[in-house]
């Protein structure tokens, strides 16, 4: 599939949670003209408690490079785990270029304002060391997580995300989205623009908020997620992680089939003999 965009946000590369290799068969089913790397590509804050940087993440960083090198443009809007990017802004790195916010315009005219959006967070902005202590507990979830999906595939059951089902059942964490997205939708609506792209909240939406088009690429953590535009100009909201749960389920309902004809090929071989 080729796009004329795609906006990625929140990989998290240099965390055991990053699902490097589900992005990586993503990027090799999916090109574009134009990459937005929307923040949180590189999780400094969890370098600096422990070095993790296992190949699989490192293929990332060359795959990107290289889509660069092959003449797609790049652009880096850094967040707020990969803040030190923000002391090279207007720098290129390998052809890509290091951005603080980016206008883009979309093949039908509508102009996006893309920016990562931690600088909205009133805990990331008032209360960093609590925007830690979340890191930190999020990191335990991603662990639980682990342990849990790994328990249930024994039993043959699909992936479950225990962050985002605390995250629809908390009442507090389901408004502070509900805030997040309101505040970045006015945001975009005084700066004159169409609509907002963001990423940040780990929480993967395309939706339109007062007329404006409010577009969160979501993460590579959890959901696996990501926008791209269509050559036309429209927006589209991929699953990954869905669409490889459905080839799994696919490949699975196969085997007893390939199972059954195997057999009888095997049969009437030795019928033959």
């Amino acid at each position: 599939m080729r796009y004329r965009t795609i906006f990625i946000s929140d990989i998290h590369l240099g965390t055991k949670g990053c699902q490097a290799q589900m992005l990586l068969d993503f990027l090799a089913e999916h090109q574009a003209d134009v990459i937005y790397l929307v923040g949180d590509i590189i999780d400094a804050w969890r370098l600096q408690r422990g070095w993790f940087w296992p190949q699989g993440h490192n293929d990332v960083v060359q795959e990107l490079l290289s889509r660069a090198h092959d003449g797609a443009r790049i652009y880096y809007i850094p967040g707020n785990h990969d803040e030190m990017m923000r002391s090279y802004l207007g720098t290129h790195f390998g052809g890509v270029e290091v951005m603080e916010t980016a206008d883009h315009v979309t093949a039908d005219g509508r102009r996006l304002l893309v920016t990562h959006g931690d600088q909205f967070d009133a805990i990331v902005v008032n209360a960093r060391w609590l925007a830690h202590v979340g890191d930190r507990a999020y990191g335990f979830a991603l662990w639980l997580n682990t342990w849990v999906n790994r328990a249930k595939r024994l039993w043959g059951g699909q992936y479950w995300s225990l962050s985002n089902w605390a995250k629809a059942q908390v009442k507090h964490a389901v408004n502070y989205i509900s805030e997040y997205e309101d505040v970045l939708a006015d945001e975009a609506r005084r700066g004159g623009y169409d609509g907002i792209v963001c990423g940040h909240i780990h929480s993967a939406s395309l939706r339109k908020i007062g007329g404006l088009d409010y577009i969160n690429t979501g993460d590579w953590v959890e959901s696996c997620t990501a926008v791209v535009e269509e050559s036309d100009g429209r927006l589209r909201l991929i699953d990954w992680a869905e669409i490889a749960r459905a080839r799994e389920a696919a490949e699975r309902a196969r085997r007893p089939q390939l199972v059954r004809r195997r057999a009888r090929a095997n049969a009437k071989s030795k019928e033959a003999a």
